[in-house]
């Protein structure tokens, strides 16, 4: 159980990759794990390549519905936040349902958004069909995506997350092109219809998530080491607590077993059984399913609020406090960029080459290259983290300062890298709270990143709207990142500082 990052090991003065020395499953960083990076990427591309590049629909509903900005610009704000709120929502079906049909339902719910926005009428229709609807399906599909990845790779965690999540850039700069070209030729209204077809893909990318198969030696009935991943993990939700229960969850390779009896005929009639056997089947698939709810249900109010809360954690809450400034900093130039470009008088060389694309393109790389420098075994996880969070708010401070071309496109390329440490936003996270609460706590996390990118484009807007300038939006919002970047720093101190003093007493008591 869960009180304490002391009770997994964790360090801050020595590398926690150090500590992994158990043996891990047979499918951990290999096999089947590199079909979780291509289906997380896939993921990142439909959803987050997609939010990014909503600025091309935004456009056309000012055309269409002859709207004030901000309100328009509230559609896009909803689909990102709500995709991120939900996380800890999203944490609950996981220890229900498994990461394979979260995600396969949150394609579906995506999908839906997308067909029902085509038919808008007003904007306030597209809060619910796009915001609303639109954003819970990417929310459910997102999560999983980040989940299953952390839990098929140990050696090279930081690696696999950073391949997966670089199809955010691929995705912004694909997406862009798409949306672009259906609109051109299409209307807006059958793009958003065809951009519904695209998403049913997260379907595809969901059935990939299989949980671990179980091992060939019959020591563990999820085949996998205890100590490494353990049995009462989010995935695999056991009836009654049981560990011969798992295999429930975890069935065999590639497939997840149904709550009811998976050998049982629909209705068997024949061999002089009685026709009330349906009903009795029925009853017990009712049952299997109503516990695994309520074991789901338990496990996750118990990792929120019980006596293993997250909220122990004083080092994770300063995370989260970290997490409700960070994002806005990444957003804001996204979403700001091309007026900043237009009120500079750089439309032309803008055309040619979108700062936003230089975001995209170098955001792309910087995951990967972050990602190649954390797994190196000389280097904390945490020292890479905390300099691209360094490099971040430097360049969000000089941002203002550019009012050439050239200038805003080494700062973008800046942005661009040093935002790449979203790639180790899990590493941590698991360094933090151990795998089997992964789900859970990175469910917190982006839904502070979700509130962050929900409120920081109209806190910018609002800024411009006084001082007719978005210095002060960057100079505001990068003074609050800093802060909570420090604050994150203090409270390993006090930590260290607390283990000094107990153990000074315990030696003079001694």
């Amino acid at each position: 159980m869960y009180t304490s990052h002391e009770d997994i090991g964790y360090d801050f003065e020595d590398d926690p990759k150090d500590k992994k020395t158990l043996k891990p499953h047979p499918n951990i960083d290999g096999g089947w794990a590199w079909m979780m990076v291509l289906s997380s990427f896939f993921v990142h591309i439909l959803i987050m390549g997609s939010q990014m590049a909503l600025g091309v629909l935004n456009v056309e509903w000012l055309e269409e519905f002859h709207q004030s900005r901000g309100l328009t610009a509230w559609v896009s704000s909803l689909s990102m936040g709500i995709t991120l709120i939900v996380g800890p929502f999203i944490g609950l079906f996981i220890n229900t349902c498994g990461c394979r049909r979260t995600a396969i339902i949150g394609g579906l719910v995506n999908s839906l958004g997308w067909v029902l926005s085509a038919y808008a009428a007003n904007v306030h229709y597209l809060f619910i069909t796009f915001g609303v609807t639109a954003g819970l399906g990417s929310g459910m599909a997102y999560l999983p995506a980040v989940v299953m990845v952390g839990r098929y790779f140990q050696k090279r965690r930081a690696l696999a997350q950073g391949l997966s999540t670089t199809g955010t850039g691929f995705g912004t700069f694909l997406m862009t092109v798409l949306l672009k070209y259906l609109c051109a030729e299409y209307g807006w209204r059958n793009a958003m219809f065809i951009q519904g077809a695209v998403s049913l893909n997260l379907c595809v990318c969901g059935a990939l998530m299989r949980p671990l198969s179980p091992g060939k030696d019959g020591k563990d009935p999820a085949g996998r080491d205890p100590r490494v991943l353990p049995a009462r993990s989010t995935e695999s939700v056991q009836s009654g607590g049981q560990p011969g229960r798992a295999d429930e969850k975890e069935g065999g390779p590639g497939h997840e077993e149904p709550p009811g009896d998976p050998a049982a005929p629909a209705c068997p009639q024949e061999a002089g059984r009685p026709r009330n056997m349906c009903a009795l089947r029925l009853l017990k698939t009712l049952s299997q399913l109503s516990l695994r709810v309520r074991k789901g249900f338990q496990d996750w109010y118990s990792g929120y609020f019980g006596a293993a809360s997250l909220f122990t954690n004083r080092v994770f809450v300063a995370f989260i406090f970290w997490a409700l400034f960070a994002y806005s900093s990444f957003v804001i130039p996204f979403i700001h960029l091309p007026e900043i470009v237009h009120l500079y008088n750089l439309s032309e060389q803008n055309d040619v080459f979108p700062l936003t694309s230089i975001i995209a393109i170098v955001h792309i790389f910087g995951k990967v290259v972050l990602g190649i420098v954390a797994d190196l075994p000389c280097i904390s996880v945490w020292n890479v983290f905390l300099m691209a969070n360094f490099t971040l708010v430097l360049s969000i401070f000089l941002l203002p300062l550019m009012h050439t071309y050239a200038g805003l496109a080494v700062i973008c390329a800046l942005i661009g890298f040093s935002s790449g440490y979203f790639s180790l936003m899990p590493v941590v996270t698991e360094d933090l709270v151990g795998i089997e609460h992964l789900a859970n706590a990175y469910g917190i996390i982006i839904c502070a990143n979700g509130i962050s990118a929900l409120l920081g484009p109209p806190f910018a807007g609002w800024i411009f709207d006084i001082t007719q300038k978005y210095d002060f939006s960057f100079y505001i919002c990068g003074l609050l990142y800093l802060v909570g970047i420090l604050f994150l720093l203090i409270q390993p101190c006090i930590q260290i500082i607390e283990q000094s003093r107990k153990k000074s007493m315990g030696g003079a008591h001694v």
